[in-house]
């Protein structure tokens, strides 16, 4: 592939548009498959509000679900949620052809697996996006702030695929940080999403300024990540000491941000729960590493789960 690449975005809200915009501004023909918002993306592409500039951007093509692509793209960034119902290998199956790398901009603990097993043998490029970045209409997306990614390949190694999308993000401005070892990279953002994902949902979607600043606040996340650090070192992924330090500051730089399950529960959308919680507790329970925390708000969010 010398020329750039084809690629498609499966699951275009927030996340997916966002680095769809990068690889629009580096160069590629990026199209998306879009469940909602097509006649209106078709029509008017995706608007940003970004610290970046303008990353507003128009599809090459915009696919509905059952539609027959012109050719398989290069590379297919899947950036749907992990929830229950959802078949994520059937979901991409249509659209991968030959020599299509699946490429993983998703949450979550355990998330490639299904994915590595309906394809073995083949390239999977996980990544982890750190970024605030929200859908505030159809087809109107709001960047605060961020955007790097960690990328590696699953179960572990980085290869010439990884090599050739981080260079196209690079040259869109943000920042890609090489893994050999992209599961430990997963345990340590899920030190922060483990903790302020499902909080927020308690506090019936509480911004991240609103759950620090809260008596007692900063304390139980400080709490939670301490959780979710003891289990991630019982799964041999030790992480750095001072992890939980650096979260907190880097947390209160985003202002006043409100998470994605936080949007999704105030917006009676399923919660991607297990892949950002329950896993967490699963694990522990494994490991036998008590998280009595970590259970109470995985049980209290049980109960606030919207139902499909």
């Amino acid at each position: 592939m010398h020329n750039p690449p084809h690629c498609l975005i499966v699951g275009a809200g927030a996340i997916g548009s966002f680095y769809g915009a990068l690889l629009k501004r580096a160069g590629c023909k990026v199209s998306v498959v879009m469940r909602s918002d097509y006649e209106l993306v078709a029509r008017q592409g995706f608007q940003f509000e970004s610290p970046l500039g303008d990353l507003s951007w128009q599809p090459d093509h915009v696919y509905q679900p059952g539609d027959i692509p012109e050719q398989a793209p290069d590379y297919l960034l899947l950036c749907v949620k992990v929830i229950p119902g959802v078949d994520r290998a059937e979901l991409v199956r249509p659209w991968m052809g030959e020599h299509t790398v699946l490429v993983l901009i998703e949450n979550g603990l355990d998330i490639e697996r299904e994915l590595a097993e309906a394809w073995p043998g083949r390239p999977l490029v996980s990544c982890l996006a750190f970024i605030a970045v929200s859908r505030t209409a159809p087809g109107q997306i709001t960047h605060q702030a961020y955007g790097q990614l960690v990328m590696g390949n699953f179960p572990g190694g980085y290869d010439e695929h990884c090599q050739r999308l981080s260079g196209l993000f690079r040259e869109a401005g943000i920042k890609v940080e090489e893994s050999e070892a992209i599961v430990g990279e997963r345990w340590r953002k899920c030190v922060w999403n483990a903790a302020f994902n499902p909080l927020s949902v308690l506090a019936n979607g509480a911004d991240t300024l609103t759950m620090l600043d809260t008596e007692g606040g900063e304390a139980l996340v400080r709490t939670l990540m301490a959780e979710v650090m003891a289990v991630a070192k019982a799964d041999g992924y030790p992480l750095p000491e001072d992890l939980i330090d650096k979260n907190i500051p880097g947390t209160r730089a985003m202002g006043a941000y409100k998470n994605s399950m936080a949007l999704d529960y105030l917006n009676d959308r399923p919660l991607e729960l297990d892949a950002i919680l329950g896993n967490v507790v699963a694990i522990a329970g494994q490991h036998g590493v008590p998280v009595p925390h970590l259970e109470t708000i995985l049980v209290a969010l049980k109960m606030r789960q919207p139902q499909p």
